[in-house]
């Protein structure tokens, strides 16, 4: 009999990969879709358009995770295995304008879908997507489990809070309740608001006349990136584990901005010192350091290593950017060209 599991954020860049993964290994996948969002899914689309898959072993419900009832609901149809709650208002520069939306949905609705798991007759596995951005500007590098929680922006704050309900409701509620705290991890499903995704996007279309420049903040900020696809896999691999534990999962090396710039650029064959600039008006106010990822008991428990390096990870993300301008291009050859600046990008 296959497992079901239950994923919120279904449609975002972790959980379209997630339930690629889950269907490959048989699992009955269902998702909690946000109201506002209509039911749509643009990164499952080739799932749902599957008649073999939608309806059958793929299933999505309509909820907000401020709205118990239909979450309660989501819940009750699933009767799932495993949850895998990756639902969260996760754009850091974003959470500064949108404080109290980043607490109520990244922070209360991680407490109140434990509540309702807590009071479930039959207690799944659960999964956290948590974040480095809890860790802040730590004193000591690289981080792990046992590093001090210290977030410097809101978003960091509210995960923090969500990451220690985590640990507290495992050990006063014996949930099996596990915290995956997943350094950054990009993909060509990456959101367009992300600096790497704007990168690679702003590279394919200014290869193709599309936009004359890029504008960006401090190039110089450094972060641990790796690829998408080896984070979902982490995220199965800690629900499978015998105990509930917290795991880190990173590449452990430290990437600047500027080196996105650099490899999307040569991937068109560009000089980037044309095309970009950098203005200080859009720097963060408040922005994490040295935050890389030590992933040695990933590896040692859960046999976990990343598969995708960082080089391989922006090429991918800038030729799929390429693919789908040129098909655009193709859709719809009468097209005026935009030739006006790009607008300034805030990281």
């Amino acid at each position: 009999m296959s497992k079901k599991a239950l994923i919120t954020g279904i449609t975002g860049q972790d959980g379209s990969y997630l339930t690629e993964l889950l269907l490959g290994k048989n699992y009955e996948v269902h998702g909690i879709v946000r109201r506002a969002s209509g039911l749509k899914a643009p990164r499952l689309e080739h799932l749902i358009r599957d008649g073999q898959v939608y309806g059958q072993r793929l299933h999505l419900y309509s909820a907000d995770l401020d709205e118990v009832d239909s979450v309660r609901a989501s819940l009750e149809k699933s009767n799932a295995d495993e949850i895998y709650h990756l639902a969260s208002q996760s754009h850091v520069g974003q959470s500064f304008d949108t404080v109290e939306q980043t607490c109520q949905v990244t922070a209360l609705g991680t407490l109140r879908l434990l509540e309702m798991i807590r009071k479930l007759p039959k207690s799944p596995r659960f999964f956290h997507a948590s974040s480095s951005e809890i860790f802040g500007s730590p004193e000591t590098a690289p981080q792990d489990e046992t590093t001090p929680l210290a977030p410097v922006t809101p978003y960091g704050c509210a995960k923090a809070f969500a990451t220690q309900l985590v640990r507290v409701y495992r050990q006063t509620s014996g949930l099996f309740a596990v915290n995956g705290i997943l350094f950054n991890h990009e993909s060509p499903r990456r959101g367009a608001n992300f600096v790497t995704q704007k990168i690679c996007r702003a590279a394919a279309a200014i290869k193709l006349g599309n936009q004359p420049e890029l504008v960006l903040g401090d190039t110089s900020a450094q972060r641990d990136w790796g690829h998408a696809r080896d984070y979902v896999r982490g995220m199965w691999l800690a629900l499978q584990h015998d105990t509930a534990e917290d795991f880190v999962f990173a590449t452990g090396q430290l990437h600047c901005v500027q080196d996105i710039i650099e490899i999307a650029f040569r991937v068109v064959d560009l000089d980037w010192r044309k095309h970009v600039r950098s203005e200080p008006q859009f720097f963060r106010p408040a922005d994490p350091r040295r935050l890389v990822g030590n992933t040695a008991k990933a590896k040692r428990l859960l046999n976990w290593q990343p598969e995708t390096t960082f080089e391989q990870t922006i090429t991918e993300m800038v030729q799929a950017e390429l693919a789908s301008l040129e098909l655009a291009k193709i859709s719809h050859p009468f097209s005026p060209v935009s030739t006006s600046a790009s607008p300034a990008i805030r990281r």
